[in-house]
């Protein structure tokens, strides 16, 4: 009977400590700090090369080469895009001018109606790839019908060309994409026409980039000038923001080319190319071979985003390993934007102003 009453009591004592432990007298313990709820990671998708967005209405629309169809995604949040619907628009044909390889489409909204510039061939060999075009003349580009405008070239140069992007400039259209001086020469270089509409140039091309430095010809060959892309500062300065290197080396890099005051977009002197890359590979950040790059504002339409692609980790190439990245960037005193170093891979971003 003695030791029960001795255990009772040894009972009775160790529950009361344990409940002065966690009495309002004692220090709690340390919780760890909130998840944050404005942040996003890159890559915003697990694949994605070659990624486009554009916004109209409030709303996102993004695409990335998908190798046998184009499919839109639908977000009014950029850093969420993971989680946005996704529609395939297009499938390619079984056989054809535009069956293989379909690569690099662009949305892009002209004279009221959407229109696709997409990359494809007639075989498996790269060398039949030039630029087709579809339109739509649905308010949302995920609905509607999709008619084939055929392809867009400059009669007198069907050799390989890719890439193509539109800049408008002085009340006028110019097409933009990646080309050969013909089927022998397999360097890359920057072209430009004028276009008569959505579908049809109207002038001859014009050879505005050449690769020409050290880190524009790593790989080659070929040397490689891709990818070209319009940038605008607040004062209407023009930029081609463009892909330099082989897509096949962790060294494919952005360049600039920027237009002179004044300029004609058509004449190759009065674009200035810059002498070094201005966003190129940081591989202490997981970032290789980052390029083919698009432009987007804050949903509030107060901060400058880049879009590219890049692979995480090095020797991954031109294949579906390379992801979609965004980051904001500034711009220098001098109206030139300044991308900085591409941002780590994990690293927590606050999210484009508005979402």
């Amino acid at each position: 009977m003695k030791n029960k009453w001795w255990i009772f009591l040894l009972l009775l004592f160790l529950n009361t400590t344990s409940c002065d432990k966690n009495s309002g007298g004692g220090t709690p313990a340390p919780q760890p700090p909130p998840v944050p709820t404005n942040t996003f990671t890159n890559p915003i998708l697990t694949s994605g090369p070659d990624p486009w967005i554009i916004q109209k209405d409030n709303v996102y629309y993004y695409t990335h080469t998908l190798g046998n169809r184009i499919a839109i995604w639908k977000t009014s949040k950029v850093s969420e895009l993971r989680n946005a619907p996704v529609t395939v628009v297009w499938t390619a044909p079984a056989s054809g001018p535009d069956s293989k390889n379909v690569w690099a489409p662009e949305l892009h909204f002209l004279d009221d109606k959407w229109y696709l510039y997409y990359t494809a061939g007639s075989s498996n060999d790269f060398a039949t790839q030039r630029i087709f075009v579809l339109e739509n003349s649905n308010a949302d580009p995920t609905s509607g019908t999709w008619i084939s405008k055929g392809e867009i070239n400059d009669p007198a140069a069907n050799v390989f060309s890719i890439d193509g992007s539109v800049l408008e400039h002085g009340g006028k259209k110019y097409l933009l994409w990646s080309s050969q001086t013909s089927d022998a020469d397999k360097t890359q270089r920057i072209y430009i026409a004028e276009m008569a509409n959505p579908w049809t140039l109207a002038t001859s091309r014009q050879l505005i980039s050449s690769p020409q430095f050290p880190w524009e010809t790593m790989g080659a060959p070929p040397a490689v000038n891709e990818g070209p892309q319009v940038l605008k500062n607040a004062s209407g300065k023009l930029f081609i923001i463009y892909s330099a290197s082989g897509c096949w080396t962790d060294d494919y890099a952005l360049g600039m080319l920027t237009l002179k005051d004044g300029g004609n977009v058509l004449n190759a002197s009065d674009w200035m190319k810059s002498s070094s890359p201005v966003f190129s590979k940081n591989p202490s950040s997981s970032v290789f071979g980052p390029g083919h790059n698009s432009f987007f504002k804050s949903a509030d339409g107060t901060e400058d985003w880049i879009l590219y692609h890049a692979n995480s980790q090095p020797g991954q190439g031109c294949g579906d390993s390379r992801n979609p990245r965004i980051q904001k960037f500034t711009w220098n005193t001098d109206g030139t934007p300044n991308f900085g170093q591409p941002v780590k891979t994990g690293t927590n971003i606050i999210k484009p102003s508005g979402e």
